[in-house]
């Protein structure tokens, strides 16, 4: 019996491991993340970026199914990094991993192509279940995360009818 992979655009090579890009100016945080996910018997580190424009740089290299994406790393932020790689690949998987939970910085990444927003404080467990899951092709948002964007859409719309 042969088994069909559904194909995904973005995916340079089929393999049986979802390919992880990790991007964060902190060396301590991406070799931790790297562990996390190479203990993962489906998944595998590609590479791992310190700034935006490694990150855009290493993404056309080897063209990962998932990136996560701090948001901060110097002149290019994770959300430039974020628009730069969409831009050139737009069915990229890109997970936006920070400590920034302001609701602009969550709306800005899911504006500009993110598919899921976690926090460093999250579990390592619950990490690796976002990734597959946006492997996958679904965009899971923690709830408080989905609360806060909808309050910001109908604060959006009041003000614009009120115009």
């Amino acid at each position: 019996m042969v088994i069909m992979q559904e194909w995904n655009p973005v995916r340079a090579h089929l393999t049986d491991r979802i390919r992880v890009l990790c991007v964060d100016d902190h060396r301590l945080v991406r070799e931790g993340v790297s562990l996390i996910i190479d203990r993962e018997p489906d998944m595998t580190v590609v590479g791992s970026a310190a700034s935006g424009a490694d990150a855009v740089a290493l993404f056309k290299q080897h063209l990962p199914d998932v990136t996560l994406m701090d948001l901060q790393l110097g002149r290019m932020s994770g959300v430039d990094a974020i628009r730069a790689i969409r831009q050139c690949h737009q069915a990229a998987n890109i997970v936006v991993l920070t400590m920034y939970d302001g609701d602009e910085d969550v709306f800005r990444a899911l504006e500009a192509g993110a598919a899921a927003y976690l926090l460093k404080d999250m579990l390592s467990d619950d990490l690796v279940n976002v990734i597959r899951e946006v492997c996958a092709g679904r965009r899971p948002l923690a709830a408080g995360i989905q609360a806060r964007l909808e309050e910001r859409s109908s604060y959006a719309a009041l003000h614009s009818a009120r115009g």
